[in-house]
């Protein structure tokens, strides 16, 4: 993010509870796709396939297929690793975590012979298209910045007085003006003159940040597909998506001397963080055969529109040593207990998927089919994603946004995604592989971030009543910024960790 973006975004952060920044646009739109075991084993193409009730979240299109009625429920279990390499350092970490997904009901309406039109199909799911938990922890040496340094950033720029440090920003620069990290500077006259950080930082500081977020990123579709002839399929499912997230923030920055007359010892900051968004979005597509075989889909997915609420708190304590001693501050105590709150809506990028299958032995009779191959591309618009405030009447919070959707579109870009995966089929007894590579959203190169998926599993039909077993291995190549300066170039934590899913989907015909 170019500093002057940085620098508009602070101007205005001390109006607000609580800081949006572009990096919150990424939860909804960077992540690896949901659904089915079935849908999981095969790489997650579904752009031309059909036949899944994750369809209805990916190409509606596809629930042209279904003729008959269908009940499906797919429990998940997340295994997250994560290895992170901050300044020369490295750190491991897990989280694991029950999730689920594509689960609800499919249901089959035939049309009377004779109609070109052969049969139409409704369902209604829930899908968790992502998890949010997950365990960021790394730690490192640092003689080049301090997290303080934001601080004086904010106070510097604001051209904040004292009162105004002391009460101005309880989440962040009030917190630290009161427990002495940040403090006054004066002239050799005694004169104020700005502000100054207390941490050492040429003689350097060991840094540590430790995270822990639950949640999840939810949809509920309403889907709807018709069948022509057995060669068109036209579908579109309204969405309602939900979203949960929460997270609860630690970082510490100590003195790694020992010095106890440098006036600074550590400091350590907590942020507890809750957020609840719900809002409503669309898709649609077709799916067509041209010829025997071949089966060609494309799909398009709006965006959406998701109301957000969220609360904050915040606490301090640093120790100074002998120029302050220890002390302790709040949000809770500047702001009469309560937590911060705010509501903003956000329009997360639209998405584009086309693909194409090849299925040996096309016919109609599904148990007759011996095995397919697919396809998908997939395009997101990650820099389309913008922020509005939920007040209109608001005009600094209006400001800020217009300063956070700038900084999305520089820093983030649209991206390609390509999946591919197969089946083979004997008698009742399904084998799938698969595998997805999900490129970087970020316009810097030399941020390197990716996913790349290795997936497989099992399927058994019989009698009515279907069990799928599927495994994905996700090694992920990711960023993690402990924070963000204008005047120093910002330094940062790679990922190198994997991710793992082990899916299971039980489903009966009625």
């Amino acid at each position: 993010m170019k500093p002057y973006l940085l620098f508009a975004i602070s101007m205005i952060t001390a109006c607000l509870v609580q800081a949006q920044t572009p990096d919150d646009a990424l939860r909804t739109s960077w992540y690896v796709p949901n659904g089915s075991a079935r849908y999981i084993a095969t790489g997650g193409v579904m752009g031309s396939l059909g036949g899944d009730i994750t369809a209805a979240h990916v190409n509606p299109a596809g629930l042209g297929l279904f003729k008959t009625n269908e009940f499906i429920f797919s429990p998940q279990f997340n295994l997250n690793r994560n290895k992170f390499n901050f300044r020369g350092t490295d750190t491991t970490g897990k989280r694991n975590a029950f999730a689920y997904g594509t689960s609800g009901w499919v249901f089959g309406i035939p049309h009377a012979k004779g109609s070109k039109w052969v049969s139409s199909a409704l369902s209604i799911s829930v899908n968790q298209l992502a998890s949010y938990n997950n365990r960021v922890s790394y730690k490192g040496f640092n003689n080049h910045s301090s997290f303080s340094e934001q601080y004086l950033e904010e106070l510097v720029r604001d051209r904040a007085d004292t009162n105004a440090a002391l009460s101005n920003y309880i989440f962040g620069s009030s917190l630290a003006f009161r427990t002495w990290l940040v403090d006054t500077s004066n002239n050799e006259s005694g004169v104020f003159n700005g502000y100054q950080s207390l941490v050492p930082i040429g003689t350097g500081v060991n840094q540590e940040r430790n995270e822990v977020t639950r949640g999840g990123y939810h949809e509920i579709a309403l889907g709807f597909a018709s069948n022509m002839d057995d060669k068109l399929y036209l579908g579109g499912s309204l969405t309602i998506p939900l979203v949960f997230y929460s997270r609860e923030l630690s970082y510490k920055e100590s003195d790694p001397t020992g010095n106890p007359t440098n006036d600074f010892n550590y400091f350590e900051f907590k942020e507890k963080t809750n957020s609840f968004g719900i809002g409503f979005g669309g898709k649609l597509g077709l799916i067509y055969k041209p010829k025997e075989y071949w089966r060609l889909g494309v799909a398009v997915h709006t965006p959406q529109l998701i109301n957000f609420k969220d609360n904050i708190k915040a606490w301090m304590t640093t120790d100074t040593e002998g120029y302050a001693g220890v002390h302790s501050e709040s949000s809770d105590a500047l702001n009469s207990g309560d937590a911060g709150e705010r509501t903003y809506n956000l329009l997360t990028p639209w998405k584009a998927v086309a693909s194409a299958s090849y299925v040996f032995r096309e016919v109609s009779n599904t148990r007759r089919q011996r095995a397919f191959i697919s396809a998908d591309i997939e395009y997101v618009n990650h820099r389309g994603a913008r922020f509005f405030t939920a007040d209109v009447e608001d005009v600094a919070a209006t400001d800020y946004y217009k300063a956070v959707n700038e900084g999305v579109k520089e820093q983030y870009k649209g991206n390609f995604n390509f999946r591919v995966g197969g089946e083979l089929k004997l008698h009742t007894w399904m084998f799938r592989l698969g595998g997805a590579y999900y490129g970087s959203p970020y316009a810097e190169k030399e941020l390197k971030a990716s996913r790349v998926l290795a997936t497989g599993g099992l399927g058994y039909r019989n009698k009515g009543y279907f069990i799928d077993l599927s495994y994905a291995h996700n090694f992920v190549k990711d960023v993690n910024f402990p924070y963000m300066l204008n005047d120093k170039a910002n330094t940062y934590a790679s990922n190198t960790g994997s991710k793992g899913n082990v899916a299971l989907t039980i489903g009966f015909k009625f």
